[in-house]
């Protein structure tokens, strides 16, 4: 055992190794870091909280802008009250002895065929209140309808009660078309313009377009036709099968009497989407309170292949950023030239399909060219290309439409590679001689010793053209008159068929002139 040491002993001292050294070096490194960590993350936690506090200081500031505000319009519109009922009462007044005084002329003057006519008769038929006439005027001059736009809002503040009156005039047709039998042309455009014109009849003539002069009776009244017209949804074919135009008129019912619900927006962007296509929609969707919900009903628009509708709300709401209008318009060309695609490869569409295709491709480009003048897109995306191929497929369709040449001597050999007529042909009892060959029962192409019978692509040409498929009893199936029209059609043997009537040479099939 060892000895244990006498304190009283002086001992060596242990000098510090530099391992101790290292160790207490990390230590006040670690401490040091960590006292910075934490420094900054206070700085971080101090700058945030004053941020906080300043935007919460500006919404207050903002709220309480706002507060007084709405006091001041209210005010405002406290006292007005008094001025507009006093208006309205002198005006209720002055229509009533210009109405009286209209009763007696039953035989207003002014021709139809020019504004101040069509205004005076307009107005005869709004001050006797005769919702009727007035309908069945508007209603018969669609020609007309720029200068309908222009009259009707002065004729309407004619009437003693101007929101009656046109819900009175669009009840034939508006929530439910009463015509019956007698229904024919969509008359959706007359509702929409007699509805956008009540609109400047019935704002407050002191504070503007913030109060709208329609009584509670009627506005209740409009709120039942609302009502109405939902329940009828599911006799239209629901959302998605409602007219477009029956869906415009519906909204503009909603705006013009001021009575948008917000527990029905689920409903509305239904229907908005459902009628995209419709120029007015984006201004409509907006005014129904559904500008929050339009970023995800153009993702929707786009996921669905609309991508020409998308452009249209993206430039409405301002999120033209987030949607670029150019990669839109791109992609729905492409999927226009898809779709052209495949309807050429359609076996039910043989005999109309490249003119189906064309007509196709065609729309979009002149959907898509109008949109970048519109948007001034020009730049980005150059209208001459598509104005190539615009002109490229109209070139096709007109060259599809001529008909091929007529035979100048009746032995020339026919284009399709059949036999020659007989050189005695002239000699046949009948005295007309035709350079054509005999009917196609008689004649047979060598290469085709029977005529398939499962071809179904090809439609059968009508009778007043060509006849049965036995023999007639003339040896000519075609009037002299006739024959020119049908030169390329069938002038040598008709049953030599080389590539399917000249799909492989070039000429036009014979039955192609029975759709253009």
């Amino acid at each position: 055992m060892g000895s244990i040491p006498d304190p009283g002993e002086l001992t060596e001292l242990t000098q510090p190794s530099f391992d101790e050294f290292q160790h207490q070096t990390s230590l006040m490194t670690g401490c040091t870091l960590m006292w910075k960590e934490l420094s900054d993350h206070i700085s971080s936690l101090e700058a945030n909280l004053m941020r906080q506090s300043e935007a919460l200081k500006r919404k207050i500031e903002a709220l309480d802008s706002e507060t007084k505000t709405s006091l001041d319009s209210l005010k405002k519109r406290e006292l007005s009250i008094d001025d507009s009922v006093k208006i309205a009462v002198n005006r209720v007044e002055l229509l009533k002895k210009d109405a009286l005084k209209t009763l007696n002329d039953d035989n207003p003057d002014g021709e139809v065929d020019n504004g101040d006519g069509l205004l005076q008769i307009l107005k005869s038929t709004c001050l006797r209140m005769e919702a009727k006439e007035f309908w069945d005027f508007v209603s018969g001059r669609k020609k007309d309808i720029e200068l309908l736009r222009e009259k009707i809002p002065e004729a309407l503040s004619e009437c003693i009660d101007p929101a009656k009156f046109v819900m009175e005039a669009i009840s034939e047709v508006f929530p439910v078309d009463k015509r019956g039998n007698e229904r024919g042309n969509d008359l959706g455009w007359a509702c929409v313009l007699v509805l956008e014109s009540l609109i400047p009849a019935v704002v407050d003539p002191v504070i503007g377009k913030s109060r709208i002069l329609i009584t509670p009776s009627v506005k209740e009244k409009a709120k039942e036709i609302a009502e109405t017209w939902k329940r009828s949804l599911e006799e239209r074919g629901g959302i998605d099968n409602v007219k477009t135009p029956d869906v415009h008129t519906f909204f503009q019912h909603l705006i013009t009497f001021g009575i948008v619900n917000e527990e029905e927006l689920e409903l509305y962007r239904k229907l908005v989407i459902g009628s995209a296509w419709r120029k007015q929609m984006p201004k409509l969707a907006v005014s129904l309170g559904l500008g929050d919900k339009m970023p995800d009903m153009i993702e929707e628009l786009i996921s669905k292949g609309q991508q020409l509708d998308a452009v249209h709300f993206t430039y409405e709401v301002g999120l033209v950023d987030r949607f670029p209008p150019v990669p839109l318009l791109k992609a729905f060309l492409k999927d226009a030239k898809k779709a052209a695609s495949s309807i050429l490869e359609d076996p039910n569409n043989t005999g109309r399909a490249a003119q189906l295709a064309a007509r196709k491709e065609q729309s979009a480009l002149r959907a898509v060219m109008k949109c970048i003048e519109e948007y001034k897109l020009e730049a980005e995306l150059p209208r001459e290309n598509l104005k190539k191929r615009l002109e490229q497929l109209e070139k096709t369709k007109t060259e599809k439409r001529k008909p091929a040449a007529v035979p100048a001597n009746k032995r020339t050999r026919a284009s399709n590679g059949g036999p020659m007529p007989p050189a005695k042909a002239g000699r046949s009892t009948n005295a007309y001689v035709s350079s054509f060959a005999a009917p196609p029962s008689i004649v047979r192409s060598p290469s085709h010793p029977q005529y398939p019978a499962a071809v179904p692509a090809y439609p059968s040409p009508p009778p007043a053209m060509y006849g049965t498929q036995t023999p007639p009893t003339c040896p000519y199936m075609y009037s002299p008159e006739a024959a020119p029209h049908l030169a390329g059609s069938f002038p040598g043997a008709p049953m030599n068929y080389p590539a399917y009537g000249g799909y492989g040479n070039g000429i036009a099939p014979a039955y192609q002139q029975a759709y253009y």
